[in-house]
């Protein structure tokens, strides 16, 4: 969930038909990079999970520590309450209440759906820099819409991901993301995530809610979303927050 939390840099706004200078380029990649991180956050979120069977929801409250240490903990509804995820570097575990149990996700368990939604338990644990992971430009698509800027993004030698590129649509006036899309090695669009819903939270601009809309045949209609209810950043935290010991000792 790609997520979770922000630290807005002051940008300049670009002309809603010229195309972008390449420090211009430079700035909103800075942006969208620290979009939803902070060197230390909290607070809440809802995740709608849907498709063409059923529709369900989950209130969660989350804590997060730069890009290496997350925890999650379900507080709603009643049936789920207690339910957690907790991450640390590449590392994730799962604390299911119904059996008092944690468990250690493996390696060939990451690209199972993430409490099951239509996010990956890698979409989780793998948080990457645009700056640092990606080689990244401006480009003018087809399907371009005006007022709108289009970034690719590929990914750099070694680093390890599923996608062979990501296409980026920002809307050239508040420099916040619209639309993101996941392009495989057949230069197939797989997935996109998208996000609306801006507003300003903590003194921050930002997009509250995105949503995940998988692009494949056999998850036709399903989607999920997930809406920040609030949020506090550059917060202090107990130093054993992301622990093993914590995840137990909260339930």
């Amino acid at each position: 969930m790609r997520k979770l939390l922000v630290a807005v840099a002051s940008l300049l706004v670009m002309a809603a038909a010229a195309p972008a200078s390449e420090s211009d380029v430079d700035r909103v990649i800075e942006k969208l990079d620290r979009l939803y991180r902070s060197s230390s956050s909290t607070g809440s979120m809802k995740m709608t999970i849907i498709n063409p069977h059923w529709e369900r929801s989950l209130v969660m409250d989350f804590w997060s520590e730069g890009m290496d240490r997350m925890l999650i903990v379900v507080t709603e509804p009643e049936k789920e309450k207690g339910t957690a995820t907790l991450k640390i570097d590449n590392e994730m575990w799962n604390y299911i209440p119904n059996i008092n149990k944690v468990v250690k996700i493996p390696p060939s368990m990451m690209m199972a759906n993430w409490m099951g939604s239509d996010f990956t338990n890698d979409d989780i644990v793998r948080e990457s820099s645009f700056i640092s992971d990606y080689h990244y430009s401006e480009i003018n698509p087809p399907e371009a819409e005006e007022g709108m800027m289009y970034l690719e993004l590929v990914p750099k030698e070694g680093v390890v991901t599923l996608w062979k590129k990501l296409v980026m649509k920002v809307d050239r006036e508040n420099l916040l993301p619209v639309e993101q899309r996941y392009v495989d090695e057949k230069e197939r669009v797989m997935k996109k995530m998208l996000y609306d819903r801006v507003k300003v939270m903590d003194g921050k601009e930002i997009p509250t809610r995105m949503t995940m809309v998988p692009l494949s045949e056999e998850k036709k209609g399903h989607r999920t979303t997930v809406e920040y209810l609030d949020i506090e950043f550059e917060v202090e935290l107990d130093d054993d927050l992301f622990s093993l010991r914590n995840l137990r000792k909260r339930r």
